[in-house]
């Protein structure tokens, strides 16, 4: 069994969702992904611990996930970076970072969108259709910024990053076991 990138967004869709009732279908329209490609990301999940059953419910096993995405993902999940693009911004250039870092001389990292309205380097998100589903849910969008800075960012943005993604796991809205 091997995680793909897309299981991450998954389950940080699962948590932006927080307590409202999913099903995979829903999960999938969000995402732009298809359901079985969602199925298959969240049974991945499951067999690496990363989700939880509880009860008839499927939920992120938040601990687990915080110790992936801060400890293994930037190594796991290598973000490509390329040349100068029109995009959607991410790490430390994207909300909730981007007010809280000073701004740097170097282009901002940004995902690919032809509908971006900022010019940046080029910085691959986890999934294709990462931008198009972070323009629908900001919740999601902030988290994948978030785990961005993480796999992508320096020392002082990773640090602020990990704080930031720590507070808004511990604000998820489901039951732990």
């Amino acid at each position: 069994m091997i995680l793909k990138p897309q299981d991450l967004v998954v389950l940080l869709k699962m948590v932006a969702v927080g307590q409202e009732k999913w099903s995979y279908t829903t999960i999938s329209v969000s995402l732009s992904m298809s359901a079985s490609e969602v199925h298959a990301g969240i049974r991945r999940a499951l067999a690496a611990r990363l989700a939880v059953h509880l009860g008839d419910r499927i939920i992120p096993a938040l601990n687990g996930l915080e110790e992936f995405i801060i400890h293994g993902l930037r190594y796991v999940f290598v973000p490509d970076r390329g040349e100068m693009t029109r995009g959607m911004p991410t790490a430390h250039a994207g909300p909730p970072l981007a007010g809280m870092l000073v701004a740097a001389t170097d282009p901002a990292p940004v995902w690919p969108d032809p509908e971006g309205e900022v010019r940046g380097e080029s910085f691959s998100p986890l999934y294709k259709s990462v931008p198009q589903a972070a323009k629908s849910d900001h919740r999601l969008y902030e988290l994948l910024v978030l785990v961005d800075a993480i796999r992508g960012g320096r020392s002082r943005e990773r640090e602020i990053a990990i704080r930031e993604l720590s507070k808004r796991l511990r604000g998820f809205d489901g039951d732990q076991p």
